[in-house]
C-alpha cells in the first residue's frame, strides 16, 4: 500500500521543485535521489511529486506544460501555502533541509533587516535561511543567467529584490519579487537607476542616459535599453512590484 506523503516531505520536495532548473526533475538526478534516501522513498516517486508540483505551476501551465496532472490534494495545499507565505514556508523548508542534510553549497547575501520580537539569534537565522530559498529559487528559474545581460557567472549574479526586503515583509522570500542581475545592474536596480516596464522591457533613467559619453557607461548599459529581460520558465516577475519599483524607487 502506497505511503502517503507526510508535510514535512511535501515541503522539501517543494523546495527541491524551486530550486532544481527546468527539465531536473528526472530519477536520475543526483538532488532527487538525495531527497529521496533522506526520506526513504524511491527516486521516481520524488521525480513524480516533482511532475505533479509542476502541473501546479500557472507559469507552466499557460506553457501547456502539465506535468503528470496527477497532483493530489496535500500537493495543493502545500503549493497554496508557499505562495500565501513565503518567508515562513522558506524558513521551515531550509531547517529541514540542515536537519536532513540537504542544504546545496549557497553563499548568502546578506542584507540588513530587523524582525520585530525576535531574538538577534532568532533573526539572524530567519534573514539566512530566507535568503538562501530566496537566492537559490531566484537563480534556478532564470537558469543561473543574468536577466539583462545573460552574464552566466553565479559569483556575479545575485537574487535581486524588486520591492526592497526592508520595505515588504510579505515579498522577502517571494520569488515574483525577485530578478537575477548581474551586481553591477543589481545596483543600477536597486539605485533606481534602471527599471522594468509593463513590458518587461528596459528602461533607463535620464541620469543613466547622460552618463552615456562616458565609454563604460555606454558599453555595459546602452546595448540592453529598451530590450526585454531574458524570462524566468517559472515565477515571473509580479507587475505590481515591478509597478512599485517604478513609481517609488526608479528615478525618471
Amino acid at each position: 500500500m502506497a505511503r502517503n506523503w507526510t508535510r514535512d516531505e511535501l515541503i522539501l520536495a517543494m523546495s527541491l521543485y524551486c530550486r532544481l532548473p527546468f527539465g531536473k526533475y528526472d530519477k536520475g538526478n543526483a538532488e532527487v535521489i538525495q531527497l529521496s534516501e533522506c526520506i526513504n522513498r524511491t527516486p521516481s516517486s520524488v521525480a513524480m511529486k516533482l511532475s505533479n508540483l509542476a502541473s501546479l505551476d500557472p507559469f507552466h501551465q499557460e506553457r501547456g506544460v502539465r506535468g503528470l496532472a496527477n497532483a493530489s490534494k496535500s500537493d495543493r495545499a502545500i503549493w497554496q501555502e508557499f505562495h500565501a507565505d513565503w518567508e515562513a514556508l522558506a524558513d521551515e523548508s531550509v531547517r529541514l533541509e540542515s536537519e536532513y542534510e540537504l542544504l546545496p553549497n549557497l553563499e548568502i547575501i546578506e542584507e540588513p533587516l530587523q524582525f520585530e520580537g525576535a531574538t538577534e539569534s532568532t533573526r539572524v537565522t530567519k534573514v539566512r535561511r530566507a535568503q538562501r530559498f530566496f537566492r537559490s529559487t531566484v537563480l534556478a528559474s532564470y537558469e543561473e543567467r543574468c536577466c539583462i545581460t545573460k552574464i552566466q557567472n553565479k559569483e556575479l549574479l545575485i537574487a535581486s529584490h524588486i520591492i526592497p526586503w526592508s520595505e515588504d515583509a510579505t515579498k522577502r522570500a517571494d520569488p515574483h519579487n525577485g530578478l537575477c542581475l548581474n551586481a553591477l545592474h543589481d545596483k543600477a536596480f536597486d539605485r533606481g537607476l534602471i527599471t522594468l516596464d509593463e513590458e518587461y522591457r528596459l528602461v533607463h533613467s535620464q541620469q543613466l542616459r547622460d552618463a552615456y559619453t562616458v565609454e563604460a557607461m555606454n558599453r555595459f548599459f546602452r546595448p540592453y535599453e529598451g530590450e526585454p529581460i531574458h524570462f524566468p520558465w517559472r515565477f515571473l516577475p509580479d507587475r505590481e512590484c515591478l509597478e512599485r519599483h517604478r513609481n517609488q524607487i526608479f528615478v525618471a
